[in-house]
């Protein structure tokens, strides 16, 4: 195990920040927030056995993902569910919609470490620049600041050197936030998950994803050039900082076509009077095609709470409709409640 220090008491202090709650939709009974036992409790029961996918998937690689923004916020209601899969991009899909809830699954245990990390960022950190500082472990640079730009952000961390004494501070203000201010059950396992997806960030910076790296995914722009990211503006930040600080974004291990997660995540929304507002599938659906799952994932979608406003984010190649496509990274939208519909029990 690598070796961890205290982190400075001006980090922990930035949890004890408090902020205005996102309210549900009306007539919905979520709670404005969750205590830590609720929110393990949903995690772990709506959770499968971790599975397998092909490599990592730390951050995105789709660079056009906030083409769709503008429709996307058009198309859905404030207050509602997000429901997601994989990495960060889902932040800035969340940032945009403004969701009283937020579901993140993955096939993968790996990527429930990634959310734990993040969530525990999101909380320590109290503005972008200090997010960015201990994501990547580099020392803040001098006059960045709420109106500073995601451009100027990333050009001043870009000359910022990685600190290994930051990072072991970080990485044990990480593990103590979630274990002891949150007192979540841990195993060894997770907890050397976390420190492998940490480190993974410290030791590659931005370029996790040799490309796009992750400052072209956070200065990347929508359809009319607009910076729309989730580390666009200290308001979507904030934002994220209130629903993870009220345990309301709650990551879930579970195949979308397999037996419990979507359908565990049904049962509780609907006995809540929820609403799905957005699903981003990525390009999931190609592998539930090639792995014959697809009719399943479509069956367990139909079991969600749905309305007319309740949209698809999907990645495909095509850029166009229709449910089961796959593809490479042209995003575009669809009504699920109609794409289902046939599957419906």
């Amino acid at each position: 195990m690598i070796r961890r220090v205290f982190l400075a008491a001006t980090l922990a202090s930035a949890a004890a920040i408090v902020l205005p709650a996102q309210r549900p939709a009306p007539h919905s009974t979520l709670p404005l927030r969750l205590t830590d036992r609720e929110f393990w409790k949903l995690s772990a029961d709506s959770s499968e056995a971790n599975g397998f996918f092909r490599s990592d998937n730390l951050t995105s690689n789709e660079l056009m993902f906030l083409h769709v923004l503008d429709d996307l916020v058009a198309r859905t209601r404030p207050g509602g569910v997000y429901l997601g899969v994989g990495p960060e991009q889902n932040y800035t899909y969340m940032a945009a919609t403004r969701p009283a809830m937020a579901i993140i699954f993955d096939i993968r245990r790996g990527n429930l470490n990634l959310q734990l990390m993040y969530k525990a960022l999101f909380e320590l950190a109290n503005d972008r620049a200090d997010f960015i500082s201990m994501l990547f472990a580099k020392p803040r640079p001098a006059g960045l600041g709420p109106r500073s730009t995601v451009t100027e952000l990333f050009t001043a961390f870009a000359d910022s050197q990685r600190s290994e004494a930051l990072y072991n501070r970080t990485l044990k203000a990480i593990d103590d936030h979630l274990t002891k201010t949150h007192g979540l059950p841990l195993t060894h396992e997770d907890l050397d998950g976390i420190e492998y997806v940490y480190h993974s960030f410290f030791f590659n910076g931005f370029a996790v994803r040799p490309y796009p790296t992750y400052a072209d995914l956070m200065t990347a722009t929508d359809a009319t050039g607009q910076f729309r990211s989730y580390l666009a503006t200290e308001d979507a930040f904030r934002f994220l900082k209130q629903l993870e600080t009220r345990n309301l974004v709650v990551p879930v291990v579970g195949d979308f076509g397999g037996p419990k997660a979507i359908r565990s995540v049904a049962a509780y929304l609907k006995a809540h009077d929820a609403v799905v507002s957005a699903f981003y599938l990525s390009n999931v659906e190609q592998y539930l095609l090639q792995d014959d799952k697809w009719h399943a994932f479509c069956r367990n979608v139909a079991t969600l709470p749905l309305d007319q406003s309740s949209t698809f984010i999907r990645s495909s190649s095509r850029g166009g409709g229709g449910f089961g496509r796959g593809g490479n990274f042209v995003s575009s939208l669809g009504a699920i409640a109609e794409e289902v519909k046939s599957c419906a029990p």
